[in-house]
Protein backbone atom coordinates (compact mmCIF):
# COMPACT_ATOMS: atom_id res chain seq x y z
CA UNK A 1 0.00 0.00 0.00
CA UNK A 2 1.29 3.39 -0.71
CA UNK A 3 2.35 5.80 1.96
CA UNK A 4 -0.71 7.88 3.15
CA UNK A 5 -3.36 5.29 1.10
CA UNK A 6 -6.21 3.88 3.02
CA UNK A 7 -7.02 0.56 1.61
CA UNK A 8 -10.33 1.94 -0.20
CA UNK A 9 -7.47 3.57 -1.91
CA UNK A 10 -5.70 1.25 -2.51
CA UNK A 11 -8.73 -1.50 -4.03
CA UNK A 12 -9.19 1.53 -5.84
CA UNK A 13 -6.14 1.73 -7.74
CA UNK A 14 -6.33 -2.66 -7.81
CA UNK A 15 -9.42 -2.09 -10.11
CA UNK A 16 -8.94 0.86 -12.15
CA UNK A 17 -7.15 1.06 -15.82
CA UNK A 18 -3.43 1.52 -14.91
CA UNK A 19 -3.31 4.87 -17.48
CA UNK A 20 -5.90 6.54 -14.78
CA UNK A 21 -3.07 5.52 -11.57
CA UNK A 22 0.00 6.83 -13.69
CA UNK A 23 -1.95 9.47 -14.32
CA UNK A 24 -2.39 10.37 -10.50
CA UNK A 25 1.00 9.58 -10.36
CA UNK A 26 2.28 12.67 -12.93
CA UNK A 27 -0.05 14.74 -11.58
CA UNK A 28 0.85 14.45 -8.33
CA UNK A 29 4.59 15.43 -9.26
CA UNK A 30 3.70 18.28 -11.55
CA UNK A 31 0.76 19.42 -9.98
CA UNK A 32 -2.52 19.42 -8.73
CA UNK A 33 -5.51 20.99 -10.54
CA UNK A 34 -8.82 21.36 -10.48
CA UNK A 35 -10.88 19.47 -13.09
CA UNK A 36 -14.86 19.06 -14.28
CA UNK A 37 -15.34 15.67 -15.66
CA UNK A 38 -18.96 15.03 -17.58
CA UNK A 39 -20.44 11.76 -17.76
CA UNK A 40 -22.58 10.45 -21.08
CA UNK A 41 -23.80 7.64 -22.77
CA UNK A 42 -24.20 7.23 -26.50
CA UNK A 43 -27.88 5.69 -26.42
CA UNK A 44 -30.95 7.18 -24.93
CA UNK A 45 -31.49 5.96 -21.28
CA UNK A 46 -33.00 6.66 -18.06
CA UNK A 47 -31.26 8.25 -15.30
CA UNK A 48 -30.34 5.63 -12.58
CA UNK A 49 -26.88 6.98 -11.09
CA UNK A 50 -27.54 6.79 -7.14
CA UNK A 51 -25.14 3.70 -6.90
CA UNK A 52 -22.69 5.19 -8.53
CA UNK A 53 -22.74 8.56 -7.16
CA UNK A 54 -23.11 6.61 -3.09
CA UNK A 55 -20.18 4.88 -3.94
CA UNK A 56 -18.87 8.13 -5.12
CA UNK A 57 -19.53 10.14 -1.97
CA UNK A 58 -17.92 7.30 0.42
CA UNK A 59 -15.11 7.16 -1.32
CA UNK A 60 -14.08 10.79 -1.80
CA UNK A 61 -16.90 12.53 0.33
CA UNK A 62 -16.26 16.71 0.46
CA UNK A 63 -13.12 16.30 -2.40
CA UNK A 64 -15.61 16.26 -5.44
CA UNK A 65 -18.82 18.36 -6.17
CA UNK A 66 -21.63 15.94 -7.78
CA UNK A 67 -24.21 18.06 -9.82
CA UNK A 68 -26.27 15.71 -11.72
CA UNK A 69 -28.41 17.25 -14.17
CA UNK A 70 -31.49 15.18 -14.13
CA UNK A 71 -33.34 13.42 -11.16
CA UNK A 72 -33.53 9.79 -11.11
CA UNK A 73 -35.51 7.75 -13.66
CA UNK A 74 -35.65 11.27 -16.18
CA UNK A 75 -35.11 10.68 -19.69
CA UNK A 76 -31.94 11.66 -20.87
CA UNK A 77 -30.84 11.97 -24.81
CA UNK A 78 -28.15 9.99 -26.83
CA UNK A 79 -24.76 12.30 -25.81
CA UNK A 80 -26.51 14.45 -23.10
CA UNK A 81 -23.92 14.40 -20.29
CA UNK A 82 -26.20 12.87 -16.93
CA UNK A 83 -24.07 14.30 -14.35
CA UNK A 84 -20.82 16.84 -14.14
CA UNK A 85 -17.93 16.13 -11.06
CA UNK A 86 -15.74 18.93 -10.09
CA UNK A 87 -12.99 18.57 -7.73
CA UNK A 88 -8.73 17.32 -7.61
CA UNK A 89 -7.38 15.73 -10.35
CA UNK A 90 -5.27 13.35 -8.26
CA UNK A 91 -8.50 12.93 -6.45
CA UNK A 92 -10.65 11.85 -9.08
CA UNK A 93 -8.39 10.53 -11.71
CA UNK A 94 -8.19 6.54 -10.54
CA UNK A 95 -11.83 6.79 -9.99
CA UNK A 96 -13.67 6.77 -13.69
CA UNK A 97 -13.12 2.68 -13.90
CA UNK A 98 -15.28 2.01 -11.43
CA UNK A 99 -17.77 5.01 -11.74
CA UNK A 100 -18.53 3.84 -15.41
CA UNK A 101 -19.32 0.72 -14.21
CA UNK A 102 -21.78 1.25 -11.34
CA UNK A 103 -23.82 3.81 -14.15
CA UNK A 104 -23.62 2.76 -17.50
CA UNK A 105 -25.56 -0.94 -17.27
CA UNK A 106 -27.98 0.93 -14.34
CA UNK A 107 -28.80 3.31 -16.54
CA UNK A 108 -29.52 1.11 -19.76
CA UNK A 109 -31.31 -1.18 -17.85
CA UNK A 110 -34.08 1.20 -16.20
CA UNK A 111 -34.78 2.53 -19.44
CA UNK A 112 -35.09 -0.65 -21.24
CA UNK A 113 -37.48 -2.00 -18.05
CA UNK A 114 -39.59 1.01 -18.33
CA UNK A 115 -40.16 0.30 -21.77
CA UNK A 116 -41.14 -3.03 -21.20
CA UNK A 117 -44.13 -1.97 -18.58
CA UNK A 118 -44.94 0.54 -20.90
CA UNK A 119 -45.62 -2.08 -23.78
CA UNK A 120 -47.72 -4.06 -21.32
CA UNK A 121 -48.91 -1.80 -19.16
CA UNK A 122 -51.39 -4.20 -17.91
CA UNK A 123 -49.52 -6.63 -16.39
CA UNK A 124 -47.16 -6.83 -13.87
CA UNK A 125 -43.15 -7.84 -13.81
CA UNK A 126 -41.39 -9.52 -11.91
CA UNK A 127 -37.47 -9.13 -11.81
CA UNK A 128 -35.60 -12.85 -12.17
CA UNK A 129 -32.55 -11.58 -13.50
CA UNK A 130 -30.14 -12.41 -10.11
CA UNK A 131 -29.12 -15.52 -12.28
CA UNK A 132 -28.27 -13.87 -15.43
CA UNK A 133 -26.27 -11.52 -13.62
CA UNK A 134 -21.72 -11.40 -13.40
CA UNK A 135 -21.91 -11.44 -9.45
CA UNK A 136 -24.08 -10.34 -6.68
CA UNK A 137 -23.00 -6.27 -7.59
CA UNK A 138 -24.17 -6.75 -10.84
CA UNK A 139 -27.52 -7.95 -9.12
CA UNK A 140 -27.63 -5.41 -6.75
CA UNK A 141 -27.68 -2.94 -9.93
CA UNK A 142 -29.89 -4.56 -12.03
CA UNK A 143 -32.74 -4.68 -9.33
CA UNK A 144 -32.42 -1.28 -8.73
CA UNK A 145 -32.47 -0.26 -12.08
CA UNK A 146 -35.59 -2.14 -12.88
CA UNK A 147 -37.17 -0.59 -9.89
CA UNK A 148 -36.37 2.99 -11.59
CA UNK A 149 -37.64 2.15 -14.82
CA UNK A 150 -40.57 0.29 -12.82
CA UNK A 151 -41.41 3.98 -11.21
CA UNK A 152 -40.98 5.97 -14.20
CA UNK A 153 -44.00 3.71 -16.20
CA UNK A 154 -46.63 4.33 -13.23
CA UNK A 155 -46.04 7.51 -13.88
CA UNK A 156 -47.55 6.71 -17.22
CA UNK A 157 -50.20 4.31 -15.78
CA UNK A 158 -48.39 1.33 -15.90
CA UNK A 159 -48.86 -1.30 -13.31
CA UNK A 160 -44.49 -1.93 -13.78
CA UNK A 161 -42.63 -4.59 -11.83
CA UNK A 162 -44.30 -6.18 -8.45
CA UNK A 163 -41.14 -7.13 -6.97
CA UNK A 164 -38.20 -9.57 -7.55
CA UNK A 165 -36.53 -12.79 -7.23
CA UNK A 166 -34.33 -12.54 -4.16
CA UNK A 167 -34.78 -11.30 -0.45
CA UNK A 168 -31.12 -9.24 -0.98
CA UNK A 169 -32.78 -7.12 -3.57
CA UNK A 170 -36.11 -7.16 -2.43
CA UNK A 171 -36.11 -3.59 -1.06
CA UNK A 172 -35.50 -1.88 -4.41
CA UNK A 173 -39.14 -2.42 -4.76
CA UNK A 174 -40.66 -2.27 -1.56
CA UNK A 175 -40.56 -5.28 -0.18
CA UNK A 176 -38.95 -7.34 2.38
CA UNK A 177 -38.86 -10.58 0.75
CA UNK A 178 -38.35 -11.92 -2.79
CA UNK A 179 -41.12 -13.52 -4.76
CA UNK A 180 -41.11 -17.04 -6.58
CA UNK A 181 -42.95 -20.36 -5.95
CA UNK A 182 -41.28 -23.37 -7.56
CA UNK A 183 -38.11 -24.06 -10.34
CA UNK A 184 -38.77 -27.17 -12.83
CA UNK A 185 -36.52 -29.25 -10.40
CA UNK A 186 -38.69 -29.39 -8.23
CA UNK A 187 -41.42 -30.95 -10.70
CA UNK A 188 -38.49 -33.00 -11.53
CA UNK A 189 -38.48 -34.08 -7.78
CA UNK A 190 -41.71 -34.63 -7.23
CA UNK A 191 -42.60 -36.63 -9.93
CA UNK A 192 -45.41 -34.49 -11.07
CA UNK A 193 -47.16 -30.92 -11.65
CA UNK A 194 -50.19 -31.71 -9.05
CA UNK A 195 -47.65 -32.99 -6.32
CA UNK A 196 -44.70 -30.09 -6.96
CA UNK A 197 -47.95 -28.29 -6.13
CA UNK A 198 -49.41 -30.34 -2.94
CA UNK A 199 -45.92 -30.69 -1.50
CA UNK A 200 -45.50 -26.21 -1.87
CA UNK A 201 -48.97 -25.78 -0.09
CA UNK A 202 -47.94 -28.40 3.16
CA UNK A 203 -45.09 -26.24 3.29
CA UNK A 204 -46.24 -23.08 2.21
CA UNK A 205 -49.57 -23.12 3.10
CA UNK A 206 -50.22 -19.71 3.58
CA UNK A 207 -48.23 -18.66 0.49
CA UNK A 208 -50.32 -17.92 -2.92
CA UNK A 209 -49.21 -20.87 -5.28
CA UNK A 210 -47.69 -20.08 -8.37
CA UNK A 211 -47.23 -23.65 -10.81
CA UNK A 212 -45.03 -24.44 -13.68
CA UNK A 213 -47.11 -26.49 -16.07
CA UNK A 214 -44.61 -26.99 -19.08
CA UNK A 215 -42.68 -29.72 -17.60
CA UNK A 216 -44.57 -32.89 -18.82
CA UNK A 217 -45.78 -31.29 -22.12
CA UNK A 218 -49.46 -31.20 -20.85
CA UNK A 219 -49.82 -27.51 -19.48
CA UNK A 220 -54.10 -26.79 -20.06
CA UNK A 221 -53.97 -30.87 -18.41
CA UNK A 222 -51.81 -30.22 -15.49
CA UNK A 223 -53.31 -26.48 -14.42
CA UNK A 224 -56.52 -27.71 -14.55
CA UNK A 225 -55.76 -30.66 -12.26
CA UNK A 226 -54.15 -28.18 -9.80
CA UNK A 227 -57.37 -26.22 -9.90
CA UNK A 228 -59.31 -29.15 -8.65
CA UNK A 229 -57.07 -30.04 -6.02
CA UNK A 230 -57.33 -26.93 -4.80
CA UNK A 231 -60.27 -25.09 -5.60
CA UNK A 232 -60.57 -22.84 -2.90
CA UNK A 233 -57.42 -21.02 -3.73
CA UNK A 234 -58.50 -21.04 -7.64
CA UNK A 235 -61.88 -19.63 -7.11
CA UNK A 236 -59.71 -16.65 -4.40
CA UNK A 237 -56.78 -16.17 -6.99
CA UNK A 238 -54.33 -17.72 -5.27
CA UNK A 239 -53.48 -19.65 -8.01
CA UNK A 240 -51.22 -18.85 -10.91
CA UNK A 241 -49.62 -21.30 -13.86
CA UNK A 242 -46.40 -19.93 -15.14
CA UNK A 243 -45.99 -20.57 -18.82
CA UNK A 244 -42.50 -21.61 -19.46
CA UNK A 245 -42.87 -23.70 -22.14
CA UNK A 246 -39.36 -24.50 -24.53
CA UNK A 247 -39.19 -22.55 -28.18
CA UNK A 248 -38.73 -25.93 -29.68
CA UNK A 249 -42.35 -27.18 -29.13
CA UNK A 250 -45.95 -26.01 -29.04
CA UNK A 251 -48.20 -25.92 -25.90
CA UNK A 252 -50.45 -28.81 -25.21
CA UNK A 253 -53.12 -28.44 -27.49
CA UNK A 254 -51.34 -26.28 -30.30
CA UNK A 255 -50.19 -26.46 -33.80
CA UNK A 256 -49.67 -23.84 -36.59
CA UNK A 257 -53.42 -24.31 -37.59
CA UNK A 258 -54.61 -24.24 -34.17
CA UNK A 259 -52.76 -21.58 -33.23
CA UNK A 260 -54.22 -19.31 -35.78
CA UNK A 261 -57.38 -20.42 -34.73
CA UNK A 262 -57.04 -19.27 -31.21
CA UNK A 263 -56.25 -15.40 -32.39
CA UNK A 264 -59.04 -15.86 -34.76
CA UNK A 265 -61.09 -16.07 -31.94
CA UNK A 266 -59.61 -13.40 -29.69
CA UNK A 267 -57.39 -11.13 -31.99
CA UNK A 268 -57.95 -11.58 -35.24
CA UNK A 269 -56.91 -8.26 -36.55
CA UNK A 270 -53.21 -9.15 -35.21
CA UNK A 271 -52.61 -11.97 -37.52
CA UNK A 272 -53.75 -10.07 -40.80
CA UNK A 273 -50.84 -7.24 -40.56
CA UNK A 274 -47.29 -8.13 -42.04
CA UNK A 275 -45.37 -10.15 -39.55
CA UNK A 276 -41.24 -10.83 -39.13
CA UNK A 277 -40.85 -14.30 -38.86
CA UNK A 278 -40.21 -12.95 -35.00
CA UNK A 279 -43.32 -11.58 -34.59
CA UNK A 280 -44.82 -14.88 -35.97
CA UNK A 281 -43.18 -17.04 -33.48
CA UNK A 282 -44.51 -14.48 -30.66
CA UNK A 283 -48.02 -14.23 -32.25
CA UNK A 284 -48.64 -18.58 -33.66
CA UNK A 285 -45.38 -19.86 -32.78
CA UNK A 286 -43.72 -22.49 -30.20
CA UNK A 287 -43.19 -21.57 -27.05
CA UNK A 288 -45.07 -18.72 -25.03
CA UNK A 289 -46.61 -17.27 -27.67
CA UNK A 290 -49.74 -14.91 -27.58
CA UNK A 291 -52.13 -17.95 -28.40
CA UNK A 292 -50.65 -20.28 -25.57
CA UNK A 293 -51.80 -17.39 -23.46
CA UNK A 294 -55.27 -17.14 -24.87
CA UNK A 295 -55.38 -21.20 -25.03
CA UNK A 296 -54.15 -21.45 -21.33
CA UNK A 297 -57.54 -18.65 -20.61
CA UNK A 298 -59.87 -20.92 -22.35
CA UNK A 299 -58.96 -23.44 -20.66
CA UNK A 300 -59.32 -22.15 -17.20
CA UNK A 301 -62.62 -20.50 -17.86
CA UNK A 302 -64.42 -23.08 -19.97
CA UNK A 303 -63.75 -25.37 -16.85
CA UNK A 304 -64.85 -22.74 -14.22
CA UNK A 305 -61.77 -21.66 -13.03
CA UNK A 306 -61.92 -17.93 -13.96
CA UNK A 307 -60.16 -16.58 -11.11
CA UNK A 308 -56.96 -18.38 -11.88
CA UNK A 309 -54.00 -16.65 -13.09
CA UNK A 310 -51.71 -16.76 -15.87
CA UNK A 311 -48.17 -15.80 -15.80
CA UNK A 312 -45.66 -15.62 -18.67
CA UNK A 313 -41.74 -15.98 -18.85
CA UNK A 314 -39.36 -17.16 -21.18
CA UNK A 315 -37.67 -14.50 -23.59
CA UNK A 316 -39.67 -11.63 -23.25
CA UNK A 317 -38.00 -8.69 -24.34
CA UNK A 318 -39.91 -5.36 -25.40
CA UNK A 319 -40.76 -5.96 -28.45
CA UNK A 320 -42.42 -9.63 -27.41
CA UNK A 321 -44.31 -7.23 -25.00
CA UNK A 322 -45.68 -5.18 -27.57
CA UNK A 323 -47.02 -7.96 -29.60
CA UNK A 324 -48.80 -9.53 -26.48
CA UNK A 325 -50.51 -6.33 -26.12
CA UNK A 326 -51.25 -5.71 -29.26
CA UNK A 327 -53.62 -9.62 -28.99
CA UNK A 328 -54.72 -8.14 -25.02
CA UNK A 329 -52.86 -11.47 -24.35
CA UNK A 330 -54.62 -12.30 -21.23
CA UNK A 331 -51.15 -11.96 -18.53
CA UNK A 332 -51.32 -11.18 -15.15
CA UNK A 333 -47.60 -11.59 -14.78
CA UNK A 334 -44.55 -11.73 -16.55
CA UNK A 335 -41.15 -12.83 -15.43
CA UNK A 336 -38.24 -11.74 -17.07
CA UNK A 337 -34.57 -10.94 -16.58
CA UNK A 338 -34.75 -9.98 -20.70
CA UNK A 339 -34.52 -6.28 -19.44
CA UNK A 340 -31.07 -6.51 -18.87
CA UNK A 341 -29.53 -5.05 -22.56
CA UNK A 342 -29.47 -7.40 -25.18
CA UNK A 343 -26.39 -5.43 -26.78
CA UNK A 344 -23.54 -5.25 -24.27
CA UNK A 345 -21.76 -2.64 -26.08
CA UNK A 346 -24.69 -0.41 -25.35
CA UNK A 347 -23.79 0.07 -21.74
CA UNK A 348 -20.70 1.52 -21.90
CA UNK A 349 -20.49 5.20 -20.17
CA UNK A 350 -18.33 7.47 -20.86
CA UNK A 351 -16.26 9.94 -18.80
CA UNK A 352 -14.24 12.84 -20.48
CA UNK A 353 -12.64 16.08 -18.23
CA UNK A 354 -13.89 19.39 -19.86
CA UNK A 355 -12.29 22.11 -17.77
CA UNK A 356 -8.92 22.25 -16.06
CA UNK A 357 -8.16 24.67 -13.35
CA UNK A 358 -11.24 25.96 -14.67
CA UNK A 359 -10.41 26.67 -18.25
CA UNK A 360 -12.91 24.90 -21.27
CA UNK A 361 -10.76 22.02 -22.78
CA UNK A 362 -12.18 18.78 -24.27
CA UNK A 363 -10.52 16.91 -26.94
CA UNK A 364 -11.76 17.33 -30.78
CA UNK A 365 -14.92 15.39 -31.67
CA UNK A 366 -16.66 15.80 -27.54
CA UNK A 367 -17.51 19.30 -28.02
CA UNK A 368 -20.64 19.09 -27.39
CA UNK A 369 -19.92 18.59 -23.77
CA UNK A 370 -18.97 21.94 -23.32
CA UNK A 371 -22.80 22.75 -24.08
CA UNK A 372 -25.20 23.95 -21.62
CA UNK A 373 -27.42 20.60 -19.93
CA UNK A 374 -30.64 20.12 -21.51
CA UNK A 375 -31.65 21.25 -18.06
Amino acid sequence: MAPGASPRDDEIAARTDVYFSRTRAIVERFGDVPVTYAVFLRRPVLMAAKPALDWLRAVRGDAVTITPLYEEGDEVGAGEKLLTLTGSFVALAELETILLQKLGAPSVAAWNAREMCLALPQAGFLAMDARHCAGTEMAELMAYAASVGSRAAQARGARGFIGNATHATAHHFGRERGLGTMPHALIGYAGSTLRAAEMFVETFPDEPLTVLVDYFGTETTDALAVCRRFPDMAASGQVAFRLDTHGGRFMEGLDPAASYAVLERHAPEAIRRYRSEEELRWLVGTGVSAAAVWRMREALDEAGFRAARIVGSSGFSVAKCRIMAETQAPLDLVGTGSYLPEAWSETYATADIIAYGGIPRVKIGREFLLANPAR
